[in-house]
């Protein structure tokens, strides 16, 4: 089948079940593991926003002009805390309306280890699962992108943002109690918290001390002793037996490739 893929969509279920659009069409990869698969890269990316042929992706998947035009390729959307709508700077008004200034949730996950991390309701639990979490658990609701970046710069004083990706794809992540965390981290950010409540509105920035934790499964056969990453550009055919899948990476005998990082890509995929 060839086509211009995307990262692949998710539905949390035990295991969480992946599917790979290529154009219109969708792969149900966990029926594919323990078998031969191939991908072999056309030479073109076409741009996920616009369609317009481009000579390198830009921001998973973007053309330059939408890189340069779009707000969701704008530097506020890695740091939200430099969100500059209330400027009335925003790239595209209307898109940060409907995306930025909708309830947000800071939550903690467990992938390479405990992180804090932000992300939109509508977007739970895909974030989690898309970053190779084994466990995650909400801890703060609140009103907009803007809110949850400022929490998060107060939380991550204390515990990372990041996930060791190649960590995370040497198998699950040792359980934590992400509660115990949760309620330590509240005591630790209290003053900071308050702060936000104070400026924002209690209302807008809720503690959520209650929220059940989420466990995730991921289809995974046999993680890699090694990580050896594979990359399209420098070797447009990619080939072996998949393994496993996690995040939004496939693991194959022969390494591991991020699928999401090849979005516009136009493949060949081949699957037995």
């Amino acid at each position: 089948m060839i086509g211009n893929i995307l990262k692949m969509k998710v539905q949390l279920s035990s295991p969480v079940e992946y599917q790979l659009p290529v154009d219109d069409k969708l792969i149900d990869m966990n029926a594919h593991i323990g078998g031969n698969i191939k991908l072999e890269y056309q030479g073109v990316i076409n741009c996920i926003s616009c369609g317009r042929k481009t000579g390198k992706s830009y921001a998973q998947g973007h053309c330059y002009p939408c890189f340069i035009s779009l707000a969701e390729c704008d530097m506020c959307i890695v740091k939200p805390e430099t969100c500059h709508y209330d400027a009335g700077t925003c790239r595209e008004p209307e898109w940060g309306q409907q995306h930025c200034m909708q309830s947000h949730y800071v939550y903690l996950a467990n992938s390479s280890g405990i992180k804090v991390g932000i992300t939109r309701g509508s977007q739970i639990p895909t974030r989690w699962i898309d970053q190779g979490a084994s466990q995650a658990l909400p801890i703060f609701r609140v009103a907009s992108r803007y809110q949850s970046g400022l929490l998060e710069v107060a939380i991550k004083q204390h515990v990372s943002d990041r996930t060791d990706w190649r960590k995370m794809l040497k198998g699950d992540a040792e359980p934590c109690d992400l509660g115990a965390m949760r309620d330590e981290l509240a005591e630790e950010c209290n003053s900071q918290v308050t702060e936000l409540q104070t400026r924002f509105g209690a209302g807008n920035i809720e503690y959520l001390p209650a929220e059940p934790m989420v466990e995730i499964q991921y289809p995974v056969d046999q993680y890699p002793e090694k990580v050896k990453s594979l990359n399209l550009d420098k070797s447009p055919l990619v080939e072996g037996v998949l393994t496993g899948i996690k995040g939004q990476y496939l693991m194959l005998d022969t390494g591991v490739i991020n699928i999401r990082k090849y979005s516009g890509y136009k493949l060949d995929v081949d699957l037995i």
